[in-house]
């Protein structure tokens, strides 16, 4: 299906222009891990892996260790897009791995807090952790949704980069309650901004 103008001329997001604002440190970085013999694969895989170990110390209550683990892999995310692209071999497949471990990367590290939450017997923090954790998956299907039928839908106020930026600190200095109930709120927000900015152009392009 063809794409709208408007669409194609679509705004960069917070994400693209860290990516270029880092390229200095993400490409040496991204070449070490290359010659040190890792996939791109295998760093989205460890990443995962990292966020898991994180998501364990929250369950148990240790929001130091398990925010400092969250604030240092999650980044990961950047390098295995830099590794492809120095390796001269993207693919969809790639892309696809990447996107998929960034929601289980999430999800596992909200299950993390759920735990925790329900373990002291507080419902309130619960349903901050599953109103947060909704508003994420929420925010990516929508995005791939869209893009499924054509459109593009990389508008919003809290994307991936922004909710780590939220979760992260929170994390670190035992913040639960505010940042959750910024992602809460916000990522559902942005979900909604999505589905608006689709119907937009579906509209327009129905009117053509």
């Amino acid at each position: 299906m063809e794409k709208t103008a408007n669409d194609k001329s679509s705004k960069k997001t917070l994400t693209d222009y860290l990516r270029l604002w880092f390229k200095w440190v993400l490409d040496p970085i991204g070449g070490f891990l290359n010659r040190l013999g890792l996939t791109p694969n295998m760093v989205t895989i460890l990443g995962l892996i990292g966020n898991s170990i994180g998501a364990y110390y929250l369950a148990r209550g240790e929001m130091l260790i398990g925010g400092l683990l969250v604030l240092i892999l999650t980044p990961i995310d950047a390098l295995d897009g830099t590794m492809a692209r120095l390796r001269g071999e993207p693919s969809d497949f790639g892309a696809f791995v990447d996107s998929v471990s960034d929601r289980y990367s999430e999800l596992i590290i909200y299950g993390g807090l759920l735990y925790h939450f329900l373990n002291l017997g507080e419902p309130l923090g619960g349903m901050l952790v599953f109103t947060a954790a909704a508003g994420s998956v929420l925010v990516s299907y929508v995005k791939a949704r869209a893009e499924g039928l054509g459109y593009q839908a990389k508008v919003g106020l809290l994307t991936r980069v922004e909710r780590y930026l939220v979760l992260a600190p929170s994390l670190v200095f035992n913040q639960l309650y505010i940042g959750l109930a910024i992602i809460a709120v916000f990522a559902n927000i942005t979900a909604i901004q999505r589905i608006w900015h689709v119907r937009t152009h579906a509209h327009a392009k129905m009117k053509k």
